[in-house]
């Protein structure tokens, strides 16, 4: 219990952690600083029933030697007054005392320094006059809770770093080194007397391994070492990369004793330990792990750099920086203009949805991680809980990068926070989830397409990143080839039929579809859209949101379009039977319709939608065109450059690529990609228009086979040519589309 919460109870607080209130054996001292008198007095009423000890300063300047003369716990400042306005105050206050909370209080501030105040942290909360006197005690009491709870984690901190300090020097105490590995290198000529004196000197001293001591001198090569003693002394190596290690034996050795020792616990069978150790001669190390364990020590050899790489995956080195966690948890809250927007809660009041879930830890990290993809333009979120911390990861243009680490405690108030902005079931971890989230942000309004599964490690969290501000693309802008770019304006102009979007998740198809649908687009005729959800905004069109816990499913919502006299219908996804038999009978009644499935190649978009039991007269009939796409991240303009083409490459991209001497470019890495070498993303299209001769072959069920020569013959370019065109171009490299396209 906090000091704050016996002043209502009439409990005794529990034995803390003594702070300043304490030493000073009186409560909490706050600082009112207003230049009208009445403010004050008004002020000092709202706290007149808690025992605060409140000071008055009737201006900045005087409000400053208050404070250098003695320390206070909370500061309340207004914002206009004469000489110094209340943001330069608070600045000032804070070079002073850093620890004092610091509120600002006005009515009618510039809003450019007070923001600039809060982002630079002079300003724990901005409050508006005139203020409600219950919402002011309870923010002031929440900001002294905060003062508290920063001083207890700063004394715990001190004491763990001396009770490493502790466990580092008894480490040096604990082990006997009785390594003969300096007297073995000197018996084959490779140290010589007076450098075996050296070593052991140094190791008397210092207490570190000899094996440490020697590589740091580059007295021998450690392959050397490692060389003669696999060959000649017949000892046991390992590759630490293959090995999974087993928790219970990292369990029984600390990690400051495997860092200084050098050595790494891989697994416990029975009573018998395997450990991996830089120097398997030093006898010492392994009698005294042996007396410590209680065990059997199977030592096996290993390189230094595996055995740090192995510590660092096994204990979480360095993974985890609670420093910057405690900065971006416990400091002054940039991320405060986040809102979330809950829809249809009339049934339940926002205040219980929120109600024990409103911690700061929480909501400030729940609004960093999404602030934070935003600006890096992430179209996924990954929260990744590991053995030994949450790992926030970001899909950018296409590929995962880790980006935040987080420790394990916090998982749960996490994910339990986003349950609740989604409206999902807390108390549910055992089942997947799935939901969604609106958030406003200052820049921006996006939706967050929110799935959980339970994982032996806790719940994953996975949220799509859905801009409602994102542009539609011109089809100019998709990247299409002179060719194929002739054939979709000419499917564009159909005025009956279906166009299918083609491709894995994330290809970027609704983005073409969108682009497809736009292109045309004319006062004359009726929009209409079926998504789940809806990714892009179009003023024009009718958007309609799928909601499959209420029913409105594609296929009804589908049937209900075709009475609201529809010219163009774009509809998210094919997904079974009922939807693709509406939808084809929507493009042979005279609609134009536009739709994605997921296949591989336009051809294999054929043999899905017989499988979804449609006719293959009613697909030869009703199809216009198929458009198969990929994307790949294009190589930043400002450092790209010709480089010379690897031909194992080329050769895994099959004959197309292998046979001729395409150019190739690569990026070198500057600020604007972020060393990356790629900035953006563009598509990989295949574009297949069906012509009589094909129409035949599908009502009459011919093999993909039989249709893809016949497309060929078309003149319909594969994926992998136009990769090899984007590629001699220097859109992108070979490296990206082997990793999108896979050896051919």
């Amino acid at each position: 219990m906090t000091r704050y919460s016996s002043l209502f109870t009439g409990v005794a607080p529990e034995e803390s952690v003594p702070g300043p209130e304490d030493q000073a054996g009186t409560g909490y001292r706050i600082l009112l600083v207003d230049d009208e008198p009445n403010v004050l007095r008004a002020l000092q009423r709202v706290f007149r029933q808690e025992n605060y000890q409140v000071d008055l300063a009737a201006n900045a300047q005087q409000a400053l030697e208050q404070i250098r003369a003695g320390s206070f716990h909370l500061m309340i400042s207004d914002y206009m007054m004469p000489g110094m306005d209340g943001a330069e105050l608070l600045k000032q206050a804070k070079a002073v005392q850093p620890d004092m909370i610091r509120i600002m209080l006005t009515g009618h501030a510039n809003t450019g320094a007070v923001m600039g105040a809060i982002n630079e942290g002079a300003v724990y909360k901005f409050i508006l006059k005139p203020w409600n006197d219950d919402d002011l005690r309870l923010t002031v009491a929440l900001a002294l809770e905060q003062h508290d709870l920063i001083q207890k984690n700063r004394t715990l901190q001190k004491e763990n770093a001396q009770k490493s300090k502790e466990i580092s020097a008894l480490a040096k105490l604990t082990v006997t080194n009785r390594s003969q590995l300096a007297i073995m290198l000197n018996k084959r000529n490779l140290l010589n007397s007076q450098q075996v004196q050296e070593l052991h000197r140094l190791q008397q001293t210092h207490r570190e391994p000899i094996i440490k001591l020697l590589l740091e001198r580059d007295w021998v090569a450690e392959k050397d070492i490692r060389d003669i003693l696999r060959k000649e002394l017949l000892v046991e190596e390992v590759s630490l990369a293959e090995f999974q290690v087993d928790p219970a034996a990292v369990s029984l050795v600390p990690q400051s004793f495997c860092e200084r020792q050098l050595v790494v616990p891989l697994k416990l069978e029975g009573r018998r330990l395997m450990l991996a150790v830089a120097d398997p001669m030093d006898m010492g190390l392994v009698d005294d792990l042996r007396f410590v364990s209680g065990l059997e020590i199977q030592a096996v050899m290993a390189d230094v750099a595996s055995i740090k790489a192995k510590i660092a995956e096994a204990y979480g080195g360095g993974a985890v920086d609670f420093k910057e966690l405690e900065t971006l948890v416990a400091g002054s809250d940039p991320y405060e203009g986040i809102e979330v927007v809950i829809e249809d809660a009339d049934d339940q009041p926002l205040e219980e949805l929120l109600r024990g879930t409103d911690e700061p830890p929480a909501i400030r990290l729940v609004n960093a991680v999404i602030l934070e993809a935003i600006r890096l333009g992430a179209s996924d979120i990954h929260i990744h809980p590991r053995t030994k911390s949450v790992v926030v990861r970001y899909r950018i243009d296409g590929v995962l990068l880790d980006k935040i680490h987080i420790p394990h405690q916090l998982h749960q108030s996490l994910v339990s926070r986003l349950k609740v902005m989604s409206e999902l079931d807390i108390s549910e971890r055992r089942r997947p989830q799935d939901g969604r989230i609106t958030v406003k942000t200052p820049m921006r309004i996006v939706d967050l397409r929110i799935s959980t599964l339970p994982t032996i490690n806790g719940e994953k969290v996975v949220m799509r990143i859905l801009d409602r501000n994102s542009a539609i693309l011109s089809l100019d802008g998709l990247g299409f080839s002179e060719r194929d770019l002739t054939r979709i304006l000419t499917l564009v102009d159909k005025p009956q039929g279906i166009i299918l979007t083609t491709g894995p998740t994330g290809s970027g198809k609704t983005t073409t579809l969108y682009a497809l649908l736009q292109h045309n687009a004319t006062p004359s005729k009726n929009y209409v859209t079926i998504e789940d959800p809806v990714e892009y905004y179009m003023d024009a069109a009718g958007q309609v949101l799928i909601r499959e816990k209420i029913g409105l499913t594609f296929p009804v919502v589908l049937r209900s379009i075709l009475r609201q006299d529809p010219d163009v219908i774009l509809l998210g996804e094919i997904r079974d039977h009922e939807t693709a038999e509406v939808a084809f009978h929507a493009a042979l009644t005279g609609h134009l319709v536009f739709s994605t499935l997921h296949t591989n190649s336009a051809v294999a978009t054929l043999s899905r939608l017989f499988d979804l039991g449609l006719k293959p007269y009613v697909v030869a009939t009703a199809l216009e065109g198929i458009v198969a796409q990929r994307l790949v991240r294009k190589i930043c303009d400002n450092c790209r450059e010709p480089v010379a083409a690897k031909p194992e490459l080329m050769a895994r991209l099959g004959p197309l690529f292998a046979a001729q001497g395409i150019a190739s470019f690569s990026g070198s890495g500057c600020a604007s990609c972020h060393g990356s070498g790629y900035r953006g993303r563009a598509g990989l299209y295949e574009v297949l228009v069906p012509d009589e001769q094909m129409r035949h072959m599908i009502a009459s069920g011919a093999s993909v086979l039989e249709i893809t020569k016949a497309a060929r013959q078309a003149g319909t370019a594969s994926l992998l040519e136009d990769a090899r065109d984007k590629v001699s171009r220097g859109l992108t490299t070979v490296e990206e589309v082997l990793r999108v396209l896979g050896p051919q």
